[in-house]
């Protein structure tokens, strides 16, 4: 009786060892969605466990059944239709790149409310700075001419660095403009409607010009778009329940900002603003594609540094692949790196999605992952494009999105996963974490 419980225990401990070793990798009944663990550890096995979230459900409509029907046949299709959740819950899993640009305006309040509506427990504010030194949600401090309406108002169309000048049909000579927050101030930035980014560069109109929105966009959702402050996006995403990932966004313009504001001041004052706001740091992953900002972030506000994320935009080689350079990030007090979803997969000798060197060398460092980002791409008929670059060859249908986020999450082990649609993410999260598919 004793060797028995002896070699029980023995046994589970061993295949306890195996699962942490290697986590999130293969085994599927192991994984579980950031946010949702705590719930599933306490009421698992209860048919209507979801109910003890004390969350009200999410709406993921019709995309990710959509998708679900496009996947080629196979384990992962079948698992995803017999998926019968009641009550699709929240998940950190699920991050809201720029809210929900697929269809609506990026950062605007209607594309955050969106996307926490689709279950995004994380949600993004990309942080730029005005004229008068004060931060907004923008995806880079350069893209007001395609991301609102500002070319449409003379008055602020002649602040912009470059004023609209039209197109020359008979030339060919595309049209020209370039307006950045730091050209007006935090006033005249909240005059400004945003819409989906896109623009005609054959327009000889400013009306011509704020359009081109690609055809597998819409919009339909384009009537109206709320520009917001960072701190407003605070104050959004907290009554929301939701989490926070600024991006403190590289300025276009010489730094310091006319010779006072430096690159230090700009990134410790978008911390700043979560301490203002009582925001607790655990809740907070700042990103920089800039090392600097985030080993600043990591040595002088290092509560805030400890959820730091380097947003890796280095191309492949040996060097920066290496498992020498993964700890050597590190070491330095790097935590969770997150690149481009290409750069963490590659294809096996079978044609298969499998993890790449680079993440296999990022986690064997003890980094955690990041991806960023699906549904960003359009039709993926042909391959997916620049952001499935690796592992194009594999890509021939919309439902193949699932069979990379799969990959993601169970393989390479990322803890988010980045969207333009979170309902896609939401969905697969929900699925997969309930170990027979369905409630």
């Amino acid at each position: 009786m004793k060797l028995r419980v002896i070699t029980s225990v023995v046994l589970s401990t061993l295949m306890a060892g195996a699962a942490n070793a290697t986590p999130g990798w293969h085994d599927e009944r192991q994984w579980m969605p950031p946010g949702l663990e705590k719930a599933w550890h306490e009421h698992r096995g209860h048919k209507d466990w979801y109910k003890y979230q004390g969350k009200p459900s999410v709406e993921v409509g019709v995309r990710p059944y959509w998708l679900v029907e496009d996947m080629d046949d196979g384990p992962l299709k079948e698992r995803l239709k017999r998926c019968d959740v009641r009550n699709f819950q929240v998940t950190d899993f699920s991050i809201g790149h720029r809210g929900a640009p697929l269809q609506f305006p990026e950062h605007t309040r209607e594309s955050y409310l969106a996307a926490a509506r689709m279950g995004a427990g994380i949600l993004e504010c990309d942080v730029a700075f005005t004229k008068d030194r004060e931060l907004v949600c923008r995806h880079a401090q350069n893209d007001l001419h395609t991301t609102t309406n500002i070319v449409t108002i003379p008055e602020l169309n002649a602040k912009c660095t470059q004023p609209f000048v039209p197109a020359d049909p008979a030339t060919g000579t595309p049209a020209k403009a370039e307006c950045r927050t730091s050209d007006i101030t935090l006033a005249e930035f909240k005059t400004l409607e945003g819409k989906m980014d896109a623009y005609d560069p054959m327009a000889t109109t400013p009306e011509e010009y704020v359009g081109g929105t690609a055809d597998w966009r819409t919009d339909l959702y384009a009537s109206r778009g709320t520009l917001m402050t960072h701190r407003e996006s605070i104050e959004l995403f907290k009554s929301l329940g939701a989490k926070f990932t600024p991006e403190l966004k590289t300025p276009v313009v010489d730094m310091p900002f006319e010779g006072e504001y430096s690159q230090r001041d700009y990134a410790r004052q978008m911390i700043q603003d979560y301490i203002d706001a009582g925001i607790n740091p655990k809740d907070v992953w700042p990103q920089s594609f800039n090392l600097d900002d985030v080993l600043f972030w990591v040595n002088e506000m290092p509560r805030f540094g400890e959820q730091a994320v380097f947003l890796d935009q280095s191309p492949i080689m040996p060097e920066t692949e290496s498992l020498a350079h993964m700890e050597s990030l590190k070491s330095r007090g790097v935590n969770i790196l997150a690149p481009a979803l290409w750069k963490m997969l590659a294809l096996n000798s079978y044609g298969e999605i499998e993890p790449s060197e680079y993440a296999r060398n990022a986690r064997m460092a003890g980094l955690d992952l990041i991806a960023w980002t699906v549904e960003r791409s359009g039709p993926l008929a042909n391959g997916g494009g620049w952001y499935y670059q690796t592992v194009s060859d594999a890509i021939n249908n919309d439902g193949d999105v699932m069979n990379v986020i799969d990959v993601l999450a169970r393989e390479v082990g990322v803890i988010g996963v980045f969207s333009d649609w979170p309902a896609t993410t939401t969905y697969y999260a929900n699925c997969m974490m309930n170990p027979k598919g369905r409630r």
